[in-house]
């Protein structure tokens, strides 16, 4: 019987071992990053951890769903992760095809491209949240899996830190707004900035708040 879900637990390898004692080899954990942000990409990873490491678990004790963490924390994890796990992939979707596409199938897109830069392909994905019909591989997709699946919360903490420095890299091309502070998530000051300046591109402008400051411009 699973654990209770209860958001200060911490995720565990038990789905990865029945997946492993049912005969999968390689499975590999998906999250995304920045669904709810105003601006900025939407970010996938895709994490394939070494499930004979008998000390894996001790090894990434500190990892857990991403929004539960500082980002020193973060930092921190996603480090060791990189070092432990026998493959990452990424995958960023812009702005503008949230806006042509709408968020989940962007997600999707962002979760399918984190597959193709992982390489050689899982046998069975851990998946948080969102089903993927598209891509034929066995799927088992967790609600609030951040918090069940240390291989999905492991996707978590790599999508989220790659996500953040994205942010702090378009800060520079676009200053005024705060995003290397509050990632391009709906804060009071990213609101006023709005207010004051107008959405720059790397706004979602399908978003009400954003769209909002456009039709007020004019």
């Amino acid at each position: 019987m699973k654990k209770n879900i209860d958001g200060n637990r911490r995720p565990d390898l038990t789905y990865e071992f029945e997946l492993r004692a049912d005969g999968c080899t390689t499975l590999a954990g998906l999250d995304e990053a920045g669904r709810g942000a105003w601006a900025g990409p939407v970010v996938a990873a895709a994490v394939v951890l070494p499930l004979d490491r008998t000390d894996l678990a001790k090894s990434l004790a500190g990892v857990r769903d991403s929004k539960q963490m500082t980002p020193n924390q973060r930092e921190l994890w996603a480090s060791a992760i990189r070092k432990i796990a026998l493959g990452i992939g990424l995958g960023v979707v812009p702005p503008k095809d949230v806006d042509q596409h709408g968020l989940i199938a962007a997600t999707r897109k962002a979760m399918a491209r984190a597959l193709v830069d992982l390489g050689k392909q899982p046998e069975h994905l851990l998946i948080d949240h969102l089903p993927l019909p598209d891509i034929p591989l066995p799927q088992t997709v967790l609600t609030r899996g951040d918090s069940r699946a240390l291989s999905i919360a492991a996707a978590s903490v790599i999508a989220k830190v790659t996500r953040d420095q994205m942010m702090v890299d378009l800060d520079a091309h676009h200053p005024g707004y705060g995003f290397a502070r509050h990632k391009g998530y709906g804060t009071p000051q990213h609101r006023a900035a709005l207010t004051h300046l107008g959405p720059c591109p790397s706004h979602r402008f399908s978003y009400a708040p954003v769209a909002a400051c456009v039709n007020h411009s004019d």
